[in-house]
């Protein structure tokens, strides 16, 4: 297991990795909220997914949730000073109950926080407000998202901050100018143009950066990623060019496990470049899967949040996990407000094995408290490490958001 070797190694070098950390983070526009799904192999620990507009607040531990009202309200009062208002944009999950409960979760840290906090929805046009049930039977008011003079608010609330939890696949053009909009994370982040490939890159800089300071091998951090940019799941061509780059890329990750002598077989997972909720992504083990793809497997990649197409996947090596709960396979998954760590959870399922994606129907949540790092770092190997995976995620988010040349109306370092 590396994780208690990177541990001690981390905790001997921490004063240099918070000062690299510090460095690197200052003048970048970092979003209000986060998150990192995590694999950890036992030979390897990489975040494998990034959200910018996470849900599931409602999952991270208990006591983690105590600590975050100070901090949204820390990340607030620096980067936006004088808010007073905020409104919160949530997806069009009419029917998703968990969902809701996480919105709940996120309005209620807010006003624990201190903040007057009212809740829009895009898609709701025909009226003025409705009310939603969660999970957990807390109803949540959403109403109408209006723009006046270039800045979205309610019919009778002008918010200070907007904080989206919309992850933007599409965009609204019934809300037309938006250019006043002080919005957190930035509109421009969205799915609609951001690409998982781009993350990817400035991630694995990023990993390989951390290595060296720790002075390890920078492949237990990092996780090869190729962009597809002709994929037509449809079309026999496209498959086929599609599993000439599957086979290239297993004998890579083959020959990596080689010089390290692993005895693993070698498989990926082809995800949508701009896909989310865990749609748009299948494991494959052979180049032969994708050319003898059945139809339902063609449907099963078909699938986006909002529907339509898309050309673009990732070809991603594949990182199993190690992680039990209750039996269960599991990865961590952690969530950040600005530079800080806020909570995190162990996402398990008891019908996927240790490849398969555990973001699917069927997964339970199980407890991860990062807040044990405040007590005491050198009892909680998981936490550090895994606390330090997320954090390489919010640097590569920092220089893609550069990358992108997107900006942050209202945002002050």
């Amino acid at each position: 297991m590396i994780n208690e070797m990177l541990h001690k190694k981390i905790l001997s070098k921490m004063d240099v990795l918070c000062e690299w950390f510090d460095k690197e983070s200052k003048g970048k526009f970092l979003p209000f909220y986060s998150s990192y799904d995590i694999r950890d192999s036992s030979y390897k620990m990489t975040n494998v997914d990034a959200n910018i507009y996470p849900a599931g607040f409602n999952n991270i531990c208990p006591t983690d949730k105590e600590y975050a009202p100070k901090t949204m309200d820390e990340y607030i009062q620096k980067h936006y000073p004088k808010t007073e208002k905020v409104l919160l944009i949530t997806e069009d999950n009419l029917k998703n109950v968990y969902y809701w409960e996480n919105v709940n979760a996120i309005k209620s840290l807010l006003i624990e926080a201190g903040y007057d906090v009212r809740v829009g929805m895009p898609s709701l046009q025909d009226q003025d407000s409705m009310e939603l049930e969660s999970y957990l039977s807390n109803i949540v008011k959403v109403e109408k998202i209006i723009s006046r003079d270039g800045k979205l608010q309610l019919q009778d609330f002008v918010p200070d901050l907007t904080i989206s939890n919309n992850d933007f696949t599409k965009l609204y053009p019934h809300w037309g100018d938006t250019s006043k909009t002080i919005m957190t994370p930035s509109m421009e982040l969205g799915w609609y143009q951001r690409r998982k490939s781009v993350y990817f890159d400035h991630y694995n800089q990023v990993a390989t950066e951390f290595a060296k300071i720790l002075d390890v091998d920078p492949w237990l951090f990092t996780v090869k990623t190729e962009v597809f940019t002709d994929f037509d799941v449809s079309s026999e061509e496209s498959r086929l060019k599609l599993s000439e780059k599957v086979e290239t890329a297993l004998a890579a990750i083959a020959e990596d496990y080689k010089k390290r002598g692993i005895t693993e077989t070698p498989f990926l997972f082809i995800k949508n470049n701009s896909g989310t909720y865990g749609l748009g992504v299948t494991q494959v083990k052979t180049a032969e899967e994708v050319t003898h793809w059945t139809y339902d497997a063609r449907k099963k990649m078909k699938a986006q949040k909002g529907g339509g197409r898309f050309s673009e996947v990732i070809i991603q090596e594949g990182v199993p996990t190690v992680i039990k709960s209750g039996g269960a396979v599991a990865e961590p998954t952690i969530y950040m407000v600005g530079d800080h760590l806020v909570g995190g959870f162990l996402r398990a399922h008891e019908s996927k094995d240790e490849r398969e994606s555990l973001n699917s129907p069927g997964a339970v949540y199980k407890k991860l408290c990062l807040s044990d790092l405040k007590i005491k770092a050198e009892g909680c190997p998981l936490e550090n490490v895994y606390g330090w995976v997320a954090k390489m995620g919010l640097l590569a988010i920092g220089r893609e958001t550069e990358s992108m040349h997107a900006k942050y109306p209202g945002y002050t370092q």
